[in-house]
Formats: C-alpha cells, sequence, structure tokens
C-alpha cells in the first residue's frame, strides 16, 4: 500500500535544513526507510509565508497569502512511502523525529 505521511510542525521552533542535516535521528530514519525500501519520494516544504492559497467561490477566482487554516501547527512537508500495511506505517511515522514534538498524519493514496 502507498501512504502519504504529512509532517506536521510549529515552524517558530522547526530546525533548519542543516540542523536537520546533521542530525542523527534524521540520520537514522532515513537510513530504516531505505532499508526497507519504503521512500518513493518526499520533500520538505517552505515555511507558510511563502505559500499562496487558491480558492473558487461563486466562478471568482480568490488568492491569498499563506495557508487557508489558522493554526500553530502547519504541514512542513511530505513524503510518499510504499510498505505493508497501516502498521507499517504507523511504525514507519512513530520513527520520524518530528512525531515527538509534532505530528506525522498517515494518510492512504487512492489506488
Amino acid at each position: 500500500m502507498r501512504y502519504a505521511l504529512l509532517i506536521c510542525d510549529d515552524e517558530s521552533v522547526s530546525p533548519s535544513n542543516e540542523e536537520l542535516a546533521a542530525d542523527p535521528g534524521h540520520q537514522a530514519w532515513h537510513a530504516d526507510l531505505d532499508r526497507r525500501g519504503a521512500r518513493l519520494v518526499g520533500a520538505r516544504l517552505r515555511p507558510v509565508a511563502d505559500a499562496t492559497t487558491v480558492r473558487v467561490r461563486e466562478g471568482e477566482t480568490l488568492v491569498s497569502d499563506g495557508p487557508f487554516a489558522e493554526t500553530k501547527d502547519v504541514v512542513g512537508g511530505l513524503l510518499i512511502i510504499e510498505c505493508a500495511d497501516l502498521d507499517e506505517a504507523i511504525e514507519i511515522a512513530a520513527g520520524h523525529p518530528y512525531a515527538r514534538w509534532g505530528g506525522v498524519e498517515i494518510r492512504p493514496l487512492w489506488e
């Protein structure tokens, strides 16, 4: 099965790319994904200040800066993984360092 892991975090305390690259916990998590052959694609997202939200209401296109949701925790990255079942996806998500202070939402993909 394929799942999307939405990595949620508070941007005000989020580490830099350099800090993530040097973090042993992050390196170990990536190594585990590689060992499993689970990672299909992944990317860290730029901050919400760089986001643009588009909505169409009654035929009018509305464009606004930032995300739609007004929340402290935002989606900061996503991964598409392939694994045996939801139990393995939960195991993978629980190993992500952000699961300790943010959250990792798991969503099955439509196949």
